[in-house]
């Protein structure tokens, strides 16, 4: 079993901050209720959150500068591109950029321990995804 890191608390707490805006739930609607005998997550599908372009930039980025044969990774430039990433995709989902930034300014160095500890989390998006927000 992976551990569970403070990355999936973040996202999955970015996701319920945005789910509570007002633009954020003209955009997504409510989860329906969960079949008898089941449970349901109330914030709703986080994939449809790791599914914005800025987070697919995010991953992209990841491999290039953690991925095998990349250079030793200057965290401060990948934290710098992680942060504009970060910005842009608060602006695109109607949230503040510089709160997105704030909010999620523990991923990237997180993603560098995640992938020191299973660097086959860069092999796919969805790989990449299930470490940040948990298995589908």
């Amino acid at each position: 079993m992976r551990r569970a890191f403070p990355v999936q608390i973040a996202l999955a707490t970015a996701v319920a901050s945005l789910a509570l805006s007002g633009a954020a739930r003209a955009q997504h609607p409510v989860a329906p209720p969960a079949p008898a005998g089941r449970t349901v997550d109330l914030q709703g599908d986080p994939r449809a959150f790791m599914n914005n372009p800025q987070i697919h930039a995010f991953y992209d980025l990841s491999v290039a500068t953690l991925g095998r044969g990349a250079p030793p990774v200057d965290v401060k430039a990948y934290e710098a591109k992680s942060f504009a990433l970060f910005r842009a995709l608060g602006a695109a989902m109607g949230a503040s950029p510089e709160a997105m930034q704030d909010h999620l300014k523990l991923i990237p160095r997180q993603v560098i321990q995640i992938v020191k500890e299973d660097p086959k989390v860069l092999d796919s998006f969805d790989a990449f995804t299930d470490a940040l927000v948990g298995p589908k």
